[in-house]
């Protein structure tokens, strides 16, 4: 497999997590729902590698020319890094599919040498660029999302970080003014629009009353696999 040294991904700004296209994106983080679910899909169907290595924590993320699959064992201070080049016409998904199938064939064709699990996960590691003692460099982040419907916050225009701060409430007032203003009956808008506008306040309001949020682990550009749980999340959001 060919090696590059280890990259920094330098993206542009709403580019597609999922698959790298900038067309229509504006302020979107992916281009379609069905988009981030395939690639999702395509990551947590090759599980069985990354358990396979030990990995306590991964990370997969791309450029134009290449993707990358960072991978630190469990008990290990070394990054392990599969760095594979992208093809011209497959998306990053197809492109990791391939990565997949080429460590997963060489562990196989190794197991059934050797009889040895280890031996197999050796000879996989051996075809990785190796990054000694930058563990923390696959230390996810920890971010605090509130347990709101995105269907409120969409309909408001507002974003989840919009709810973090001690002036949550007034975020959403003002939320709602501004959207009123456009859609409201009496202003030439649309009834059934307000309608959903006003719901939709009166949602986040409520939940403003006694906020709640649940801890998200991860990184705002990369999907990170999470051993603990055998499954990978999608990039953290709003960051």
């Amino acid at each position: 497999m060919e090696q590059h040294p280890p990259m920094i991904l330098d993206k542009p700004l709403h580019r597609c997590l999922s698959c790298g296209t900038t067309e229509n994106m504006k302020k979107r983080r992916y281009c379609s729902i069905q988009c981030r679910q395939r690639l999702r899909h395509m990551l947590n169907i090759r599980t069985g590698l990354l358990k396979a290595l030990n990995a306590r924590n991964a990370t997969f993320y791309f450029t134009d020319t290449l993707i990358i699959l960072d991978l630190l064992p469990y008990g290990a201070k070394d990054i392990y890094s599969f760095i594979y080049p992208r093809s011209s016409r497959r998306k990053p998904a197809d492109d990791f599919s391939r990565l997949a199938d080429i460590l997963g064939n060489l562990w196989w064709a190794e197991k059934k040498r050797t009889n040895r699990n280890y031996l197999a996960a050796k000879l996989i590691f051996e075809q990785a660029t190796r990054e000694g003692n930058r563990s923390d460099r696959l230390r996810p982040r920890e971010m605090m999302i509130p347990t709101v419907k995105g269907e409120a916050l969409i309909h408001l225009k507002l974003g989840k970080t919009d709810l973090e701060s001690g002036a949550c409430r007034q975020a959403i007032k003002n939320a709602y003014r501004r959207m009123a203003k456009q859609v409201h009956p009496d202003l030439g808008g649309d009834s059934e629009a307000f309608l959903r506008i006003h719901q939709a306040y009166e949602e986040l309001i409520l939940w403003a009353e006694d906020p709640t949020f649940f801890k998200r682990c991860g990184f705002p550009d990369k999907w990170f696999f999470r051993g603990d749980q055998n499954r990978w999340v999608q990039p953290l959001p709003g960051l």
